[in-house]
Parts: C-alpha cells; sequence; structure tokens
C-alpha cells in the first residue's frame, strides 16, 4: 500500500534570555508570559469551518502533501509559501526527522531560523462543500492565522501528532 507524505517547515526565533514580549500587543505572539523564554516557533491555525472556534490541538506546522516527483525538502518549502503565502526563509534547515500518522501518512519537518511578522501573511486557499450535503461550495484559508508561541503553549495548541517535531526541536536547541 502507498502512504501520503507530507514535509513542512517549523520556523523558529530566538528571544533572549528574560525576553518576554507583552502578550495582546498585536504582533502575532499568543501568549509569552510564565512561559519558557528564549525560543518560540510559528504555528498556523487550520483553516475552514472545521477548525472555526477551536483553540486547542488545532494549531500546526505549515507542511503539505507531495508526490514522488518532488523531494520532501522541496515540497516543504513549495508549502510554505502555499499555505503562508511568502517565500520560505534562507538559512539552515535543520533536520527535525519523520513522523508516521495513524493513517499511515509519513510526515517530514525541517526547522530553520526566522523572523516572519505574522501579518504579512497571504494564505493559500482550499474549497470544500459547506455545509455538507448542501451542493455549497466555499473557499475557506488554508490556514486563518499565524502567531509566534512558546513550546509551553505550543504544547497545548498544536495538534498532538505534531509535538514530537517541537520537542526534537527543542532538544536540538539545547545541545
Amino acid at each position: 500500500m502507498t502512504y501520503k507524505r507530507s514535509a513542512g517547515l517549523l520556523l523558529f526565533r530566538r528571544t533572549g534570555a528574560g525576553s518576554r514580549p507583552e502578550p495582546g500587543d498585536g504582533d502575532g505572539d499568543v501568549a509569552e508570559v510564565g512561559t519558557e523564554v528564549g525560543v518560540e516557533v510559528l504555528l498556523g491555525h487550520m483553516g475552514g469551518p472545521l477548525w472555526s472556534g477551536r483553540t486547542s490541538g488545532d494549531w500546526a506546522i505549515p507542511k503539505g502533501e507531495y508526490g514522488p516527483e518532488e523531494t520532501p525538502r522541496d515540497a516543504a518549502r513549495r508549502e510554505f509559501t502555499e499555505e503562508i503565502g511568502l517565500p520560505p526563509p534562507d538559512g539552515e534547515y535543520l533536520p527535525l526527522g519523520e513522523v508516521r500518522l495513524s493513517s499511515g501518512k509519513l510526515v517530514t519537518i525541517w526547522a530553520v531560523e526566522a523572523d516572519l511578522d505574522p501579518a504579512l501573511m497571504v494564505p493559500g486557499t482550499f474549497t470544500m462543500e459547506w455545509p455538507p450535503r448542501s451542493g455549497n461550495v466555499q473557499e475557506f484559508p488554508e490556514l486563518d492565522q499565524v502567531a509566534w508561541c512558546t513550546p509551553e503553549m505550543a504544547r497545548s495548541m498544536l495538534i498532538p501528532s505534531q509535538l514530537p517535531f517541537l520537542e526534537r526541536l527543542l532538544v536540538l536547541l539545547k545541545a
């Protein structure tokens, strides 16, 4: 059986020891006070009506599927542009490995250090029938929001299958 494959980029930025941006100041930071200080990761809230209004376990690393004609890294870069609407950052791509989902899909993620203004995001879109069985096809953003968040916040926000990538990044940064 052939399984689907996805690849993506987990952006991270260093915030400096003791640096705590103010939550709610409109700069895309979800909440930083009282958490691990020193690094933030960029996550996207999944768009569309199925994820609307949810706040826990519905944020993701920007990623997407690719076929045999594309390398995982090239796919990760392409998907970043498709989902965020901005070119993938330059810099050293740190491999965070792979995770096989219960569906069988193989997900490969790289981390790259970069600072991106979430306000510049221009999300890609997808179409789906909504409401179900209505015959009404609507367009929705792939991601309806992106935000920088601390590892502590990311642990509660990320879909569970992507948590290993966050933990691998944190181990890599401590080395």
